[in-house]
């Protein structure tokens, strides 16, 4: 009965995945380390480390704090029901895993600083075109 309870408590929740990979990317986003992260919530970066992989759950309160931080509302961290999205997994899957890559702060970050809206649709346009053709 051990073994079991072991092997049950190893497997990682997708969902926990999810929320770990944005917690990671919402902190990427603020130039924050785990280390900073983790003295606002009183843990060591080690256990942040375990948050954003997903091997360690998130407790609610905890998560609440974290969007508190972040100075976002706490439904940022979950997405939709993947049992009714089994279609558009694999390209949640390649979205979030850019989102990950300092690649993609970077560009977040550059986006953001730009100030007229209509130069910023005109890249977004542009963007969709190059992704469009398949040669992006």
């Amino acid at each position: 009965m051990n073994s079991d309870r072991r092997n049950v408590s190893r497997r990682l929740d997708p969902l926990d995945i999810l929320v770990g990979k944005r917690i990671r990317t919402q902190r990427l986003v603020r130039k924050m380390s785990q280390s900073e992260l983790g003295k606002h919530l009183g843990i060591t970066f080690q256990q942040i480390q375990k948050y954003e992989s997903g091997v360690n759950r998130v407790g609610a309160g905890r998560l609440q704090l974290i969007a508190k931080i972040f100075e976002l509302p706490v439904n940022v961290f979950f997405g939709e029901d993947t049992a009714t999205q089994d279609a558009s997994d694999a390209t949640n899957e390649a979205v979030l895993n850019f989102l990950n890559t300092s690649r993609a702060v970077k560009l977040v970050k550059d986006f953001a600083r730009i100030k007229d809206p209509a130069l910023q649709q005109a890249i977004v346009t542009l963007v969709e075109k190059i992704a469009n053709t398949g040669e992006g």
